[in-house]
């Protein structure tokens, strides 16, 4: 279904106050944001809404967004300009990731299990970082491999009381914000990282 450039841009605004304020919520408000259209008419890149609008369906669009937001560091500072520069490349590498997802999840697990266990790769006793942080802060793992792990351990939660530091408070946004996006049968997953596990020991 095609949706109109208004529409588009209400998503971006949407997508955007889900990743950067702590109590909106997408799923919850529909998608929907206070913009008018007056606001919208004011816009000098309203040509881009227009544009993407006619380009790709509303999934499409979403997804389009999404990718872009959980790909940027700072998605309080995404803005329409690096979306133009980068985003169809940040769309192509995260479907990419989504489509093939378990062999994903298998590779970095199987990475990340390969010298340490299952306890060390989330320890932040000594408040930290934690081994499966640093991975992912390195590159070695990605988001959505972090998402799913937290999906299975859910770890965010021990994490936020030992880590006091921004660079993890910005992460656990980044990782509670994407779970609800993760539609993914836990069992399967939590399968794979058995089998790692008992292929390792």
């Amino acid at each position: 279904m095609k949706v109109t450039p208004f529409e588009t841009y209400q998503t971006y605004l949407s997508m955007k106050s889900h990743f950067t304020n702590p109590k909106y919520d997408f799923f919850k408000y529909g998608g929907k944001s206070r913009a008018t259209m007056a606001s919208f008419n004011k816009r000098k890149d309203k040509y881009w809404f227009e544009k993407t609008s006619r380009k790709y369906s509303d999934q499409q669009i979403l997804d389009f967004l999404l990718a872009n937001f959980v790909t940027t560091d700072n998605p309080q500072n995404l803005w329409i300009g690096e979306i133009i520069n980068s985003g169809e490349r940040n769309y192509s590498e995260w479907m990419k990731r989504k489509q093939s997802l378990t062999y994903l999840f298998k590779e970095q697990s199987s990475e990340l299990l390969f010298k340490n266990d299952l306890n060390e790769v989330f320890d932040c006793s000594k408040r930290k970082h934690p081994v499966v942080l640093k991975k992912y802060l390195g590159g070695e793992i990605s988001l959505e491999t972090l998402t799913i792990l937290e999906k299975i351990f859910s770890f965010v939660k021990n994490f936020d009381k030992k880590l006091k530091d921004p660079v993890w408070e910005s992460v656990s946004l980044k990782i509670k914000k994407y779970v609800p996006f993760i539609n993914i049968n836990v069992f399967h997953y939590k399968k794979i990282l058995k089998e790692v596990i008992n292929h390792g020991s």
